[in-house]
């Protein structure tokens, strides 16, 4: 299957600061590349009867309305497949898969977020009744503010947790190497994440990981599928993706913010990591909404 050809890590607009990130819009076509990110995903789609579904080796046609919690780095991805409705309401809320810590979820109280954060793993389908009846919370969740928002998100969770009739969707994990237990690659990342508005050069950071630049550019192919050109500019893309949405910025402004040089090549690398131009994207996500 052409989806399944191309799998990549998605770099996504949550920054470390944030607790849950909400795109919350309308499409008439789903051409997204199957992707995985350790931060998990709880995917709601109204009016999207035909759609194909990937979640780890889980393929399968929806109805009209789903709704699916995606663990830590299980890849995923929706193509348009049979569906020829317009239309397709679509919201997405990401957050961190340690927004919870360990001690936290120890608690009692916690046993069923934390059973349901451990079954994620495979991604879990929520029945078609549970459904029908979070859709009224999850539909106006983007439209609360503050600490409303954060305690809404976190007891939609919760009743999720408590819900009845589940669904594991993929028959096992999906053994992704998981970059931030990687001493290596979370020295690379923290680096990158530091320094992506400069101007960076292999050679410069092989010797930070005290690499040669051959077993550096080596290290990089291997771990995260991309060249090291390939892999800044995915931290770049998902900085300037994240400040489309959330500023009141020019595209030339946030281009330059972002370490490109040239507003022609942050287009031509937009374009190719998101399937849109700038602009597109900016419109497409305008009804998004961050918290905290």
């Amino acid at each position: 299957m052409e989806l399944l050809k191309k799998i990549h890590r998605e770099i996504t607009p949550l920054s470390n600061e944030d607790s849950f990130l909400v795109f919350d819009r309308v499409k008439d076509f789903f051409d997204y590349p199957v992707h995985f990110h350790p931060e998990l995903e709880l995917n709601f789609i109204s009016n999207g009867k035909g759609i194909r579904r990937i979640v780890g080796d889980s393929i399968e046609e929806i109805d009209n309305l789903e709704l699916v919690l995606v663990g830590s780095n299980l890849f995923h991805g929706w193509e348009q497949h049979e569906c020829t409705k317009k239309n397709i309401h679509e919201i997405t809320i990401q957050f961190h898969n340690d927004l919870l810590n360990s001690a936290f979820l120890g608690r009692r109280i916690m046993k069923p977020l934390k059973d349901l954060f451990d079954k994620s793993a495979h991604g879990i389908l929520f029945s078609e009744e549970v459904t029908r009846n979070m859709a009224p919370r999850i539909l106006k969740v983007s439209k609360l503010g503050g600490i409303d928002y954060f305690m809404e998100l976190f007891l939609i969770l919760y009743d999720l947790a408590t819900s009845r009739n589940q669904r594991l969707l993929s028959t096992t994990t999906i053994l992704l190497e998981d970059f931030e237990h990687n001493n290596k690659l979370k020295t690379l990342y923290d680096y990158v994440q530091d320094n992506y508005p400069a101007k960076m050069t292999l050679q410069e950071v092989a010797d930070i990981m005290n690499m040669s630049s051959v077993s550096f550019n080596r290290f990089i192919k291997k771990r995260t599928g991309k060249t090291f050109v390939e892999y800044v500019n995915d931290i770049r893309i998902g900085y300037a993706s994240k400040w489309l949405i959330e500023r009141d910025l020019s595209i030339s402004e946030i281009a330059f913010m972002c370490g490109f040089n040239s507003i022609a090549n942050f287009n031509r690398v937009f374009r190719k990591s998101k399937g849109s131009t700038p602009t597109q994207y900016r419109q497409d996500f305008s009804g998004i909404r961050r918290v905290l």
